[in-house]
């Protein structure tokens, strides 16, 4: 218990200073910033409200709301669904993918400066690697969603 309780409060703190930073040196909460990235591997021709919240583990009006914020800034932008005459897909516009690229070289140095620098050099690896089966064990006992 001691040890989850510890990964846990690393992990609020770190999602706080990356956060911050994120907010201070690029304008984008974390969330948006996430949503950037998600949209940017998705390429062309987008992706529904739908896929983003399941890739973010937002409900579907939470990322809605997301996508309206990051449309009125000019990084992101809806257009109809190739397939579906109702839906609407968010892509990134060429700003959405400046900023993203930007933010990414931004946020890398303060992982790196919170996340990686404490640790010692040999045990980097191996704790990444042990993050990687509990977040892969966490996402398949968990119920999809709908």
């Amino acid at each position: 218990m001691l040890a989850f309780g510890r990964l846990q409060g690393a992990a609020n703190r770190l999602e706080h200073l990356l956060g911050r930073a994120l907010e201070q040196e690029c304008g984008l909460t974390h969330l948006e910033f996430e949503v950037l990235l998600i949209l940017g591997r998705a390429g062309e021709p987008g992706m529904s409200m739908r896929a983003i919240s399941q890739e973010q583990v937002l409900t579907t009006g939470g990322a809605t709301r997301v996508i309206d914020r990051l449309e009125r800034a000019g990084l992101v932008a809806r257009i109809a669904h190739p397939t579906d005459k109702r839906g609407r897909l968010a892509k990134l516009t060429p700003k959405g993918a400046k900023t993203v690229v930007d933010a990414a070289k931004v946020h890398l140095e303060n992982i790196k400066k919170y996340f990686l620098a404490p640790l010692p050099e040999d045990h980097r690896d191996r704790f990444a690697e042990d993050l990687k089966i509990l977040s892969h064990s966490a996402r398949d006992a968990l119920p999809p969603l709908k």
